[in-house]
């Protein structure tokens, strides 16, 4: 049963409504074991991060088929999960081809079609794939630019800042809300605090390189904003279909959706700059 979502309002309370709950555990956690899967898997190599990649877009992509309207399991779902793996196993085979994108295209409309077929909704089937998979080719097509490791690290190392931030500040201070009909959680005060961690944590990992700070900020920031703008796309998807979270497989952080939806419009904006625009994220640091 889906779960009904609270009439939002214009202010959120900040310290004084914080009560202890288990998520205070569970979350710092299972976020430092998924940090630490993450970052071996780059360091890996492409193969590793695009089995790792493989692995959370089968987990999306049930909770996404799920979420609009399928059984668990269901055959929009293992056609899915189908495409995003043959995707990004091509990716991994044939780095930065046109293959897997062909893959992701082709397997989506027979998602679609199937859907249709099946008396679903074939938009938003169609569109499962869509949504997640450009994130996760992406990131194994950053993984074989130059400095592709310590790209995807930087990248993630903003993101990270960007989410923890978000959460602490905006339950400290409180204040008014970013957009209470589409996001109920987030704060005005939130994001500023997001955007300005994210600016400082790049910063310091430019500098740490050997690149320059100042343009790491700015970067950071910017990854901050796209990274918002992620999470507030899926929220949106979550609010059409009456959905507090998109699963409950990760505790204390939600769905595999809800965790990696800071990619998803970041990471393919970051790899086609890298990769099309000539755009070097470590500012000063050459190949």
């Amino acid at each position: 049963m889906n779960a009904h979502l609270p009439h939002p309002v214009d202010h959120a309370s900040g310290f004084r409504a914080i009560r202890f709950n288990a998520d205070w555990i569970t979350r710092p956690l299972f976020g430092i074991a998924l940090a630490i899967a993450v970052v071996a898997s780059i360091f890996g190599g492409t193969g590793y991060i695009a089995a790792f990649a493989a692995l959370l877009g089968v987990g999306a992509a049930r909770e996404w088929h799920r979420m609009v309207g399928e059984r668990v399991f269901g055959p929009t779902f293992l056609l899915s999960a189908l495409v995003i793996v043959s995707a990004l196993a091509a990716e991994a085979t044939w780095p930065r081809g046109a293959v897997g994108w062909e893959i992701l295209a082709g397997g989506a409309v027979i998602v679609a079609a199937y859907a249709a077929f099946a008396k679903l909704l074939p938009a938003w089937h169609g569109a499962g794939p869509l949504c997640i998979a450009p994130a996760l080719l992406a990131i194994v097509m950053l993984r074989d630019a130059p400095h592709g490791a310590v790209i995807i690290v930087g990248m993630f190392l903003a993101i990270w800042a960007t989410d923890t931030a978000a959460l602490i500040v905006g339950n400290l201070v409180g204040g008014p809300r970013l957009w209470p009909a589409l996001s109920p959680n987030k704060t005005w005060s939130g994001t500023l605090g997001a955007v300005a961690a994210a600016a400082l944590i790049e910063a310091g990992y430019v500098a740490f390189i050997g690149g320059n700070a100042i343009e790491g900020a700015l970067y950071g920031a910017g990854i901050a904003v796209l990274a918002h703008a992620g999470d507030l796309a899926e929220s949106w998807v979550k609010r059409v279909f009456r959905r507090k979270d998109s699963g409950g497989m990760i505790p204390g952080h939600g769905g595999v959706l809800d965790r990696i939806d800071s990619t998803l419009i970041a990471a393919p904006v970051i790899a086609g700059l890298v990769l099309f625009a000539g755009f070097n994220p470590l500012f000063g640091v050459h190949s």
